[in-house]
């Protein structure tokens, strides 16, 4: 009997996919990628020293492992650990007469599966590439049986987004090592997204409050309720009130005047429901409803896509492939979902028709919306197996999916205009009549809202008719500033990324965690905040690439991708027309950029000491404020809680624990440490916080010690309760390495390499920029 091996990316779906598949199916798992980019140089193009020479290398066309001078050719190595995976997979395809790649139906799936290809050594005839949007027994045994080829479109699409990705990484990086601190890292999206964060959080700065001022008459007819009306306008014309003296003329206009109602409108009103969940729309809806991150809210949906173990049925894929712009329903899911809706609620909540919904532009619409794989697995019938998250994710995704189908809403709106003089008040009164698929799902912002009152929802109002007059119970004017734009969080940033074009499905969570390991943004209440470096960086970025930076051309990078992936464009011409004028303005910048190191960035704030004005300059320690006067005037003072880089003693708040005078910070031969200003004294002395926590712990902080030989270590504030040590500085930088946690890394040097960061787990090195 012919053998056949079918290879996906983790051992979870293999388990899935191996139930439905008889004993001449051989299924085995690559465990993610299996090539990349080298991560580091090879020695041959090292410098004499032994450090990278980046100038060289761009000169000889060379950036990392691409080629940029042979049409970007690029050189994949296999990931390190990956080897032995790579011979079991080798040999079991060896054994099998056909292959089948059943990566994820994206780009980064059609990547795995070339990579596979090239690694089997298995003859192009007998290898096929096979689609799974659910792992259900009739779509994985249909996929099966129609295997298609491999797409060199979609890999190219790939291939030309990760060259992309390395040469602007790879370049980048260094300039800002260069310019404003070691250790630093840009990248092409993530870039344009912290550039949105910063500008964002330069117009709430700028923002000027305007006043303005209301006024409501709390009216009452005949019959109860009683209600309250706005007033709209002035002798015809839209009243805007700009301050007290007008509101208070304007409320003795009102006084003076009966309320006569002059019009009531009655409408009946539908809100349709929203469509099923895609990449976009899931990861806003779970930072909203579920507070997860967007991270966080992928990585469940990968598990249940992948397959959760349901008892005696085994490992079952709960819902369709994440990753996916289209909002397109399969029909048999369609019909599925109405049976069910008719079944539980009953016929008057479902439609005549199933609702469509638009596919925008970019959509790939072979994909489908994110849904249940089926209608006879509800949550509270899987509850028992699914953790409390994967419950959450499930019950939203599945309540999404059935509302999506269900009958609209129905409200009874009614809006009456009421004369006073030659003012008008207007009132508004929405009550439901029929709950249709709010039964299942409540939307926070209706899809199809007028006039955005959500305080008209559920307001009942009496009958009305008109010339009818009304009683004045009160008239209150109040006062009102206009608000600066809303910070961004993970759910408005998404949104915001999604509408301008900028990112695909499978990389907003990526660009979202990106930006926030790498201490450019911080997050306060929830919400997005530059950090001093993250506006540094986006200035400096802004001023010598404009281009690059700009939101248009990023958008236009991602469609010339999905034009790729269409076949419609070469991709060594796509990454042709980026790479020169980029060339030219990384030449440009690495002139004319500033130098946050040697002339810093003038401030607005004088000098306590001399009276100039304070530069923001970075020195080994981070950032610091600095006289501009220097080196006349000494003055220095931290940013951001890092110590300022100084030989004078620094003055702290903490008080001496021996003599109760105020602890300064000094530097000796062996680095900065704390010590009482009352020194000599008094010779208290401790050792300095690093501002880096502790990686064992997670309570205490690392700071530096000498050992009874005078070595300079760094170890857990709290020993010997934690015993965790360092012999090099730690930095706040995580590892890169996808199988490694360390959230630190550890300063090093070396004749060979010169200065670079080590993981002090898996000991992986950065010895030119951290890869992009």
């Amino acid at each position: 009997m012919n053998k056949t091996l079918v290879v996906v990316e983790s051992p979870a779906k293999a388990r899935t996919i191996r139930k439905y598949l008889g004993s001449n199916f051989d299924v085995k798992a690559s465990v993610g990628h299996i090539k990349d980019l080298p991560k580091t140089a090879p020695k041959s193009e090292k410098g004499a020293a032994g450090r990278i020479s980046r100038g060289a290398k761009v000169e000889r066309g060379q950036v990392l492992g691409v080629d940029v001078a042979n049409d970007f050719t690029p050189h994949y190595e296999i990931i390190a650990g990956k080897e032995k995976i790579i011979k079991d997979l080798r040999e079991a395809s060896q054994k099998a007469d056909r292959v089948m790649l059943a990566t994820d139906p994206d780009r980064e799936g059609e990547a795995i599966a070339w990579h596979l290809c090239e690694e089997l050594k298995k003859p192009r005839e007998k290898v096929f590439r096979v689609l799974f949007n659910e792992l259900t027994e009739r779509t994985i045994k249909a996929a099966i049986n129609n295997p298609g080829r491999l797409d060199e479109n979609k890999y190219n699409a790939q291939q030309a987004r990760r060259i992309l990705d390395r040469i602007v990484g790879y370049q980048l990086s260094p300039l800002l090592w260069e310019k404003v601190q070691f250790g630093l890292s840009a990248g092409r999206v993530q870039s344009v997204a912290l550039r949105l964060i910063t500008d964002r959080q330069q117009a709430i700065d700028t923002f000027v409050p305007q006043e303005y001022w209301s006024i409501t008459a709390a009216l009452e007819a005949e019959q109860p309720p009683p209600f309250d009306a706005r007033l709209v306008e002035d002798r015809g014309k839209k009243v805007h009130i700009t301050n007290a003296r007008s509101a208070a003329e304007l409320g003795r206009q009102a006084q003076a005047n009966p309320f006569i109602v002059a019009e009531v409108k009655r409408s009946e009103r539908s809100r349709k429901p929203l469509p099923p969940f895609i990449t976009s729309t899931l990861q806003q809806e779970a930072s909203r409803k579920l507070r997860m991150s967007s991270s966080r809210t992928m990585r469940i949906a990968q598990q249940l896509y992948e397959g959760i173990e349901l008892g005696s049925q085994g490992s079952v894929g709960l819902i369709t492939y994440m990753r996916t712009d289209s909002p397109r329903v399969a029909p048999e899911a369609l019909d599925a979902v109405r049976k069910y809706i008719k079944a539980v609620f009953g016929a008057k909540y479902l439609p005549e028709r199933p609702h469509s919904y638009k596919v925008g532009k970019a959509a790939q619409e072979a994909h489908e919306a994110i849904r249940p794989t089926s209608m006879d697995l509800p949550p509270e019938k899987v509850a028992t197996y699914l953790d409390r998250d994967q419950l959450a994710l499930y019950g939203l995704i599945w309540n999404r999916f059935v509302a999506s189908q269900m009958a609209p809403a129905v409200f009874d709106r009614t809006t009456a205009d009421i004369r006073n003089g030659e003012l008008l008040f207007r009132v508004t009164g929405s009550v439901m009549r029929f709950d249709g698929f709010f039964k299942v799902y409540r939307q926070d912002e209706p899809s199809d809202s007028t006039n955005g009152d959500k305080d008209d929802e559920n307001r009942e109002l009496p009958p009305l008719e008109k010339g009818q007059i009304l009683r004045l119970n009160s008239l209150t004017p109040r006062q009102h500033f206009t608000q600066p734009p809303p910070p961004f969080n993970e759910a408005s940033l998404i949104k915001e990324l999604e509408e301008l074009g900028i990112g695909r499905p499978s990389t907003y969570a990526d660009i979202v965690t990106t930006i926030e390991k790498r201490k450019y943004v911080e997050i306060v209440d929830k919400k997005f905040r530059p950090t001093t470096l993250g506006r540094i960086i986006s200035r400096l970025l802004q001023e010598s690439f404009p281009k690059l930076l700009d939101t248009g051309f990023t958008a236009q990078m991602e469609s010339s991708l999905d034009r790729i992936e269409e076949g419609d464009a070469s991709w060594v011409q796509t990454l042709r027309g980026f790479y020169e004028p980029f060339k030219s303005s990384l030449a440009e910048a690495k002139q004319r950029m500033r130098s946050i190191k040697r002339e810093g960035i003038p401030t607005d704030e004088p000098c306590p000491e001399c009276g100039k004005k304070l530069s923001l300059r970075s020195g080994r320690y981070g950032l610091f404020l600095g006289c501009s006067d220097y080196p006349e005037c000494g003055y220095t003072r931290n940013v951001g809680g890092e110590p300022a880089p100084a030989k004078e003693p620094i003055p702290t708040d903490q008080a001496c624990p021996a003599c109760g005078a105020m602890m300064v910070i000094r530097e000796g031969r062996t680095g900065r440490f704390l010590s009482c200003s009352r020194y000599p004294e008094c010779k208290t002395a401790r050792p300095l916080s690093t501002g880096v926590s502790c990686p064992k712990c997670r309570e205490g902080e690392l700071v530096q010690r000498r050992s009874r030989r005078g070595k300079v270590f760094f170890s857990c504030s709290r020993y010997p309760a934690c015993d965790y040590s360092l012999w090099n500085r730690p930095v706040n930088v995580p590892c890169e390495n996808p199988s490694c946690d360390s959230p630190i890394m550890e300063e090093r040097h070396s004749k060979k390499d010169g200065e670079y960061l080590q993981c002090p787990q898996c000991k992986r090195k950065i010895t030119s920029t951290p890869s992009p």
